[in-house]
């Protein structure tokens, strides 16, 4: 069914809000307001399915959690039939149930919840953020690279943190699956590398100019980050979780902390920062300032990924490299 039409088929009609609880053999989805939910497999039948129930209906937005990649088919596939699609984050959708009063928890529940949480969202005044952009297929390509290759290293990290305390009729069988994820681990650098050379040749090079930053840590930029040189530079520190947040209540004056985001995206960054203040002169500089002012480590450290990610934004939104005078010493 592809030219379904979405638009109100008279003027009396009212915008659905639509959620849909994920699992991976099947879907329940409800319109806010209906008590009814419905089920449906997922699989192209059950997209088909939803598809058909929301013909000729004026569909505000729909909303799914994000749920380990089993929303992206149906995600891709109704944002190709030109329909709002939001993919949020579960604790923010779980918070957001709780508030409403729904305390218990069952797919047909979690469902109605998130099409209340549609209604919500779809009336913000900021719409930023809240409609999902499916990912080109180069980007997706190198996320799965990317997440494969991070599952590996914690497979290979326990099977090290295993060895240290094996006993030695284990400690063999133990460091030959070392091998074999060290191997797995290097094809997969070479399938990054390659993906990085062929599709993003130039925005990769532009972001390994930067002393501090390797193939791993703009990889994982490039596939987790692909607002980079779209969005101010506050929208880009809130979707690595690198924005100092407020905590404030009355007359009390709390500590700003950083929370939330993509945390692979600022675990990259963490990683690079610690080559980078002492290679990056303007990095180092920045950072031995900030420990001379009595910041603790840590804190210097998300300082200065705080600072990277906002002039790698700046140089993809200005098709620029990194130059220390452009970037300045200034946090």
């Amino acid at each position: 069914m592809t030219n379904a039409s979405f638009e109100p088929t008279g003027a009396g009609c009212m915008r659905l809000f639509i959620g849909v609880d994920i699992a991976r053999e099947n879907f329940v989805w409800s319109s806010h307001g209906v008590a009814q939910t419905h089920c449906a497999s997922n699989d192209a039948v059950g997209f088909e399915s939803l598809l058909a129930a929301l013909e000729g209906q004026q569909v505000g937005l729909i909303v799914m959690e994000a749920t380990g990649g089993l929303e992206r088919a149906l995600a891709s596939f109704l944002l190709r039939h030109h329909l709002p699609v939001a993919v949020v984050n579960p604790r923010a959708a779980r918070d957001f149930a709780r508030a409403m009063g729904h305390l218990a928890k069952t797919d047909s529940i979690d469902a109605q919840a998130l099409a209340h949480y549609a209604q919500t969202l779809a009336a913000k005044s900021d719409q930023a953020g809240v409609q999902f952009v499916a990912p080109s297929p180069q980007v997706e390509h190198l996320q799965m690279l990317v997440s494969r290759r991070a599952q590996l290293l914690g497979m290979r990290t326990a099977e090290m943190n295993r060895l240290s305390g094996a006993v030695r009729v284990l400690q063999k069988s133990i460091q030959a699956v070392i091998k074999t994820l060290d191997k797995e681990i290097a094809k997969l650098d070479k399938d990054i590398d390659d993906a990085l050379s062929k599709h993003f040749g130039e925005q990769a090079r532009r972001i390994m100019g930067i002393k501090g930053i390797g193939i791993t840590s703009c990889a994982t930029l490039l596939a987790f980050m692909p607002e980079l040189g779209h969005v101010d530079n506050a929208r880009a520190a809130k979707l690595a979780g690198l924005a100092p947040l407020n905590r404030d209540s009355g007359k009390m004056r709390g500590q700003r902390h950083v929370w939330g985001g993509r945390a692979i995206v600022r675990s990259a960054l963490h990683m690079a920062m610690l080559s980078a203040v002492r290679y990056n002169p303007v990095i180092k500089v920045f950072y031995d300032r900030l420990i001379a002012a009595g910041k603790p480590k840590k804190v210097a450290l998300v300082a200065c990924s705080h600072k990277l990610l906002r002039s790698i934004n700046a140089m993809m939104r200005n098709n620029v490299a990194w130059s220390a005078e452009m970037h300045g010493l200034n946090p």
